[in-house]
């Protein structure tokens, strides 16, 4: 597989303090299969659908305080996560792990973006990300929240390179950006006031593929998680946004189910 570019999304983990109640859970919602974990990283156990790697969970680490708020992380790729590291320093944002090796399989860095959202940076080794994506029971896109959008505008397009485009429309402040290319990579979302009490951190919301949206609610619920809205029709496909047991928001997405015209993007 060809290196991913710079600022690509291009894998996604979670900590969880029940792990195996993570895997009843995504295995019943996402149809996913956990391998091996391995003790020599932390007991990381990946996740896979239909034989490919999709995400992966991960218990606390030892000495961590308390119990860790448990939720999503997005890496974005990079040709060297040390340089990317200066970068993010450079356009105001926080590295809060610094780039180390994990063994052969590749480098990351943990950081924050001046307007508080939490992601991680990837340089692949032997592992080189999703092998699956954008398909039912894998990663299908992401939406960073945040209630500053212009510090994170500039910095995702400081650090990435991204150029971007804003949804036409009056009652949302709605962006994508892009490599270049015609398709985006992400997509930008303002955390309004009546949507998201103050205690809401900012964070990187991860849509999932589902066949069925409604379906997957409704396991989600049966296993412990909450819905917070949806499901809602739209020209990207029927969605919902869930709160999983342990408190992890992600969103389930049937993007076969589309309704209405495409937004125009300027």
């Amino acid at each position: 597989m060809a290196a991913r570019p710079e600022g690509t999304p291009v894998w996604t983990d979670a900590m969880f303090t029940d792990v195996e109640g993570a895997k009843t859970f995504y295995g019943d919602v996402l149809g996913w299969t956990f391998g091996e974990s391995s003790s020599e990283f932390g007991n990381y156990t990946q996740a896979y659908k239909n034989g490919k790697a999709v995400a992966a969970v991960v218990p606390p680490m030892p000495g961590q305080d308390g119990e860790p708020q448990s939720a999503w992380c997005l890496y974005f790729a990079s040709p060297d996560a040390a340089a990317t590291a200066e970068k993010i320093r450079g356009a105001g944002g926080t590295v809060l792990m610094e780039p180390m090796q994990v063994g052969d399989f590749g480098s990351m860095c943990l950081a924050r973006d001046p307007s508080g959202v939490t992601f991680g940076i990837w340089q692949a080794g032997q592992h080189e990300g999703f092998e699956l994506e954008g398909k039912t029971g894998s990663y299908a896109w992401a939406d960073v929240f945040t209630r500053e959008p212009a510090k994170a505008d500039k910095f995702f397009t400081e650090v990435f390179g991204y150029g971007s485009k804003k949804m036409q429309d009056e009652h949302m402040d709605y962006r994508v950006f892009d490599l270049g290319g015609p398709q985006p990579v992400l997509g930008r979302m303002v955390m309004s006031a009546e949507d998201f009490p103050a205690e809401v951190p900012p964070y990187i919301q991860l849509y999932f593929g589902v066949d069925n949206c409604d379906k997957a609610v409704e396991a989600a619920e049966r296993l412990g998680g909450r819905k917070v809205f949806g499901p809602m029709d739209s020209p990207f496909g029927r969605f919902a946004a869930i709160l999983d047991p342990q408190g992890a928001p992600f969103a389930v997405i049937d993007m076969k189910t589309t309704v209405g015209e495409m937004p125009e993007m300027v």
